[in-house]
């Protein structure tokens, strides 16, 4: 199917022709996915088409890499077998039993962790290693270390119940999977087979002898209680962890020199199986010779649903393309790699940026005026920024040269912005909402889920349209339709991109870009219930009026922590 289409929506200010070239292919892997290529010749400026093709190969990354929800299967280690054997040695032709025991399988753990933003790093397929095998001579088997799963901060970690039709099979139930359709003795024979040892052409005498008839009837009464005791905590108290914070190592004042800090390893979440008995565990009055042993345990199997919500003291909320990824490079000084370009769409991830105020109120993006944040110039300033430090690169070194920026600034030689910070908050770049998000229209609940952890949220309309108030409103309707009381944690109202209204000082247009902010400010007035929201017109583009977005901020994340102001 080839079609041929005029777009101006990407590129207000060229028009531009671009040939969508669609096709189904029969794998697997690329079935039902409709593929679009744009040849250079449809752009009038190559450069152009340069930039268009770098920004959608980052959109098609971003968009894999990030992931918020998951469904995990976990299986601890299963225990190592016993041994089933006898010591021999010179002038000892038959000696005690000497089979060590398994060692026991690997614990499965869950700890957050504040380096990961995403869930991706997750397989869905957690297994633990089985623990060793015991050897003869008493040799038992090594101990399985621990397997640890590594989330973000922010993840809910719920166990799946057994009317889930997603869970996944325990243990006892995949065994009873493997013995369907066996009749009574195939079973008996399978069952023993999995956990029975038996000293090499030992294996049938060993079924007729009253000790192993014993023993085998104490290790299936274990085997229930502990099937019992699984099920009651299933019901009573299943997995349900709100990993909200990261945990710190304890101190161990017995570790050894230089390692004082005892590892951390989180919550446990599934257990390995214990290691199977050697054969003098069976040593009796009665039975001088025991010729088997158990074999290991199986470890725990659970399914578990991760759910990952963002932590950030402040949320952005808006319409595609009204330019919080433009604010979020403009308050954290370029540091929050979000994508901005001149399509809806543009942040497919959540990004998390962190704003740095200095004593005098500065903050670390307001260090580099003029700084145009701006896809199609960011490359451009870049290149500008290198020519104007190329004068004296070669006689200076990077410290120097950021010593003199700051002279010139009036702060002292050699001052760094780290060591005048005053205070310090994280700002959530999330994707656009559109109407309907609450009913899992567009992005959907996928990034709706990712506000509800922000201490909390501020809007950010698009100053240039005929009616701001119409996006605030479908904005605010969202976010109680998806969370009642949601809304109320929004405390302010950015008006972007204002320089696309009075900037060329026309005073016919300053007079309606005035007028326009007045009916904004009456209609946020009308719209808050509990507490009035602040409307700050701004242009981030050209980081205007940031200075006072930011001091707003701090007000509110102080305010929301309950830090003396």
């Amino acid at each position: 199917m080839l079609s041929t289409y005029k777009s101006t929506a990407s590129f207000p200010f060229a028009q531009t022709f671009c040939r969508r070239v669609a096709f189904f292919s029969n794998s697997s892997i690329s079935r039902n996915r409709v593929v679009y290529r744009e040849d250079e010749s449809d752009f009038e400026d190559p450069e152009e088409y340069r930039r268009r093709r770098k920004t959608e190969w980052k959109r098609r990354q971003g968009g894999q890499s990030f992931l918020d929800y998951l469904i995990i299967n976990v299986r601890g280690g299963k225990g190592g077998n016993g041994c089933a054997a006898f010591h021999r040695e010179k002038y000892v032709p038959f000696g005690p039993p000497s089979g060590g025991n398994g060692g026991r399988g690997g614990d499965v753990y869950i700890l957050p962790t504040s380096s990961l933003t995403t869930l991706s790093s997750v397989v869905k397929r957690v297994r633990a290693d089985p623990g060793g095998n015991g050897q003869g001579n008493w040799q038992n088997g090594k101990n399985a270390p621990p397997l640890i799963i590594r989330v973000p901060v922010g993840t809910i970690v719920r166990e799946l119940g057994r009317d889930d039709p997603r869970r996944g099979k325990d243990e006892w139930e995949a065994e009873e999977e493997g013995l369907e359709g066996l009749n009574y003795e195939e079973r008996r024979a399978k069952m023993r087979e999995k956990r029975w040892v038996h000293y090499p052409r030992a294996g049938e005498s060993n079924l007729d002898k009253d000790a192993f008839k014993e023993a085998e009837e104490a290790f299936l009464n274990q085997e229930r209680e502990r099937r019992i005791a699984r099920r009651k905590r299933e019901l009573t108290n299943p997995i349900n962890l709100d990993l909200d914070k990261e945990e710190m190592s304890d101190e161990d004042p017995n570790a050894p020199l230089g390692l004082s800090k005892k590892e951390n390893l989180g919550h446990l979440i599934a257990s390995g199986g214990m290691g199977g008995l050697g054969n003098p565990h069976f040593l009796t009055q009665d039975n001088r010779s025991p010729k088997f042993a158990t074999r290991g345990h199986e470890g725990e199997r659970i399914t578990l649903a991760l759910e990952l919500k963002l932590l950030a003291d402040i949320g952005l909320v808006g319409f595609p393309n009204a330019g919080k990824s433009t604010l979020l490079r403009a308050l954290t000084g370029g540091r929050a790699k979000t994508t901005v370009a001149g399509y809806a769409f543009t942040t497919l991830n959540p990004v998390v940026g962190v704003v740095r105020v200095a004593e005098d109120g500065t903050f670390e993006g307001g260090l580099s005026p003029g700084m145009v944040h701006d896809e199609t110039l960011i490359e451009e300033q870049q290149e500008k920024e290198k020519m104007e430090r190329g004068e004296f690169a070669d006689a200076l070194t990077r410290n120097q040269a950021h010593q003199l920026e700051a002279s010139e600034k009036g702060y002292s030689a050699g001052h760094r912005f780290d060591l005048m910070e005053r205070f310090r908050f994280t700002i959530a770049d999330n994707p656009g909402l559109i109407s309907n998000a609450s009913e899992n229209v567009g992005l959907g609940h996928s990034f709706l889920r990712s506000m509800e952890r922000s201490l909390a949220l501020v809007y950010v309309v698009d100053f240039s349209v005929p009616a701001p108030w119409d996006q605030l409103a479908v904005l605010r309707d969202e976010l109680e339709q998806y969370q009642p009381g949601m809304s109320r944690k929004a405390r302010m109202v950015i008006a972007n991109k204002a320089d696309l209204m009075g900037g060329d000082g026309d005073p016919e247009s300053v007079a309606q870009a005035k007028e326009k902010l007045r009916q904004l400010e009456e209609f946020v007035e009308n719209m808050s219930e509990e507490r009035r929201l602040d409307v700050v017109p701004i242009s981030a583009k050209f980081s205007q009026n940031l200075q006072k977005v930011v001091g707003m901020m701090m007000n509110i994340v102080q305010e929301e922590k309950g830090y003396p102001s």
